[in-house]
């Protein structure tokens, strides 16, 4: 939200002093709230658009929702705990009407069985405190909450055959972690499918998180790497990946082929 209502006032022309006078306050203020530090009301987000000449009711009419359905979350007691990019993709994921990934190495986070995912954890950082390594896992499985609303989040998951294969933590963690995914992608909102070794990949293909939103141009793409993350909202950067995820689904098993492919992996461990 924060993100649109600065593309608004610099569409506009408009300094952030400028628009900070015209609610009263300060330079930092605008600051504040286009960062996301700072919440804001529906009503100071219509009167914002207003001021900035912005004539797209859909657009507006999605970020005053954005602004009056915001609490905190469940991501916000760790705030203070674990950096700001472990809640950012959690508060992304619990908003999204839809999620779309692709994950080249890794079993995708909401799929992680809590021993797969300490694995995961601690070969990546080897020198953790075991208290922070276990925050970050209690809040990778809190992250499965999506899925058990009422309605369950729609996520589709590109899984390329290497994280099914890739030994992050002994045999028997991996065949319960394989196990456990071949059961997720029998729940109702969940798609699991799978890119084997042997299918040709066009292009630069790595792991990223699609997430739509009430209108397009509020979707969001979540990169992911092992030291860092970032979010890209541009209309082209959005169609590029777009583009993406229409090029992997082509060459990806479908659902039932990609249980079957699992359960044999499994049993080959």
């Amino acid at each position: 939200m924060g993100a649109e209502l600065r593309k608004l006032r610099e569409r506009a022309g408009m300094s952030g002093a400028a628009a900070a006078a015209f609610l009263g306050g300060e330079r930092a203020q605008i600051s504040h709230i286009e960062s996301g530090r700072y919440g804001v009301s529906d009503e100071r987000v219509r009167r914002l658009a207003a001021h900035y000449a912005a004539t797209d009711r859909h657009l507006i009419d999605a970020l005053a929702r954005m602004a009056e359905e915001r609490s905190k979350g469940w991501w916000d007691e760790y705030r203070g705990i674990l950096s700001p990019g472990f809640l950012d993709v959690a508060e992304l994921e619990y908003w999204a009407t839809y999620l779309r990934d692709i994950q080249m190495l890794h079993i995708p986070g909401q799929f992680q069985t809590e021993a797969y995912a300490r694995g995961l954890i601690q070969s990546g950082v080897s020198d953790l405190p075991a208290s922070e390594v276990n925050t970050r896992v209690e809040h990778r499985m809190r992250r499965r909450i999506i899925f058990d609303r009422p309605t369950p989040t729609p996520f589709e998951a590109f899984i390329h055959e290497a994280a099914l294969r890739m030994r992050y933590c002994d045999a028997g963690t991996m065949i319960e972690q394989l196990e456990f995914l071949c059961e997720a992608s029998e729940w109702p909102s969940v798609t699991i499918r799978i890119i084997p070794f042997d299918r040709q990949i066009t292009g630069s293909v790595h792991s990223v998180l699609y997430a739509g939103a009430a209108i397009p141009a509020l979707d969001t793409v979540q990169i992911d790497s092992a030291f860092d993350s970032g979010f890209l909202d541009a209309e082209a950067q959005l169609a590029t990946y777009r583009e993406l995820f229409a090029s992997v689904e082509t060459i990806s098993l479908g659902p039932e082929e990609s249980r079957k492919f699992i359960h044999r992996i499994a049993q080959e461990m």
